[in-house]
């Protein structure tokens, strides 16, 4: 029950830094020019990625209904517990069939009776009767926790790991490297396995999986970037008037990381949806995510006639988020690149 208390807090949280990085947005020039520059570049990709992430904030806002407002709900157990804007709207507990029906259909799929909800079920309804686009909607909150609140993990360490490395140079630079091989040397799905079969296969404890097996990478290219950066002109000019070594980062170096952090986000968004998908397949993915209903529908494609609709819902969903996050991506490289800044100058 304390679940769903955290998740209104985090909601809440996440709405007061928005307003909080919105104002700070405006308040900069540099970053308001930015903000107009990639609206005026992918409108459309905004707007769809602003649409999935209404619908997780809604599928993240939940409580327990008073009992007077249960009367009337089949499944009592379900009812009592905390259901969330999404669940509310669709009523999964009585917004279902039997079994399977096609998309907006009258008559079911196998035993061609009338529907309790003829017509209403806009991506028709699975092996259960639950309806596919309800389905659909609870994934997106799952597929925007793995991405982005795994990314939010996988990035600072990258950054904080490659960064020391590459500026400072030394043993730092040694202790870092022989994590970074030794954790390369093990294959990542084992190690990814294994971390779930320990720590459960909840989002949180699947997202702190994949955070301590995906950092590897963009920490290897952050070495290598700071270990270039560290030798420029301006670098040395720094060092030789004084500036602290915290001051040449802050100032100099994470700046001309930014585009790296900003088109590794999105490979790294990519990839860990995707990898949730395989750990699915696997048979450990995350409890009502797209993966799981890809999953679920792979022998429904072999059966005649092919139930095309619940696999159709996740993928389509799933490849809009992905094409929608890469392209933003794209677009936020060439704003924050400095020297793609200087060139258009």
């Amino acid at each position: 029950m304390v679940g769903y208390i955290i998740s209104n807090i985090a909601v809440v949280a996440l709405l007061i830094g928005f307003v909080v990085v919105a104002r700070a947005i405006r308040s900069s020039r540099m970053w308001s020019d930015a903000a107009r520059n990639l609206w005026r570049r992918r409108p459309f990709a905004i707007v769809f990625v602003g649409v999935f992430v209404v619908i997780a904030l809604l599928d993240s806002v939940a409580w327990i209904s008073a009992p007077a407002a249960m009367a009337g709900v089949g499944d009592q157990v379900a009812a009592s517990k905390p259901r969330s804007i999404i669940d509310r709207l669709f009523a999964p507990e009585t917004f279902r069939e039997t079994s399977y029906s096609a998309p907006l259909a009258d008559l079911g799929f196998y035993d061609k009776q009338r529907l309790s909800y003829p017509g209403a079920h806009l991506l028709g309804t699975d092996i259960l009767g639950n309806d596919v686009l309800y389905r659909t909607f609870k994934g997106v909150r799952v597929a925007l926790l793995i991405g982005g609140l795994t990314s939010l993990i996988v990035i600072p360490i990258a950054l904080a790991f490659g960064i020391s490395a590459g500026y400072f140079g030394g043993r730092i630079d040694d202790g870092v490297f022989f994590v970074m091989t030794v954790l390369a040397s093990v294959p990542s799905l084992l190690l990814l396995i294994a971390l779930i079969m320990v720590l459960g296969t909840g989002t949180l404890q699947v997202c702190v999986a994949l955070g301590v097996t995906s950092w590897v990478s963009f920490c290897r290219i952050t070495r290598g970037e700071t270990l270039k950066i560290r030798e420029a002109e301006y670098i040395q000019s720094a060092k030789a008037l004084g500036v602290s070594d915290w001051r040449i980062i802050q100032r100099h170096v994470l700046p001309n990381l930014i585009h790296l952090v900003v088109i590794t986000f999105a490979l790294l968004f990519t990839g860990l949806v995707l990898s949730e998908t395989i750990l699915s397949y696997l048979g450990v993915g995350v409890q009502g995510s797209w993966g799981q209903m890809i999953d679920q529908a792979r022998d429904e494609l072999s059966r005649t006639p092919v139930i095309w609709w619940n696999i159709a819902g996740a993928s389509v969903a799933l490849f809009t988020l992905v094409l929608c996050v890469n392209l933003i991506a794209d677009a936020l490289r060439d704003i924050t690149d400095p020297r793609t800044r200087r060139e258009q100058s």
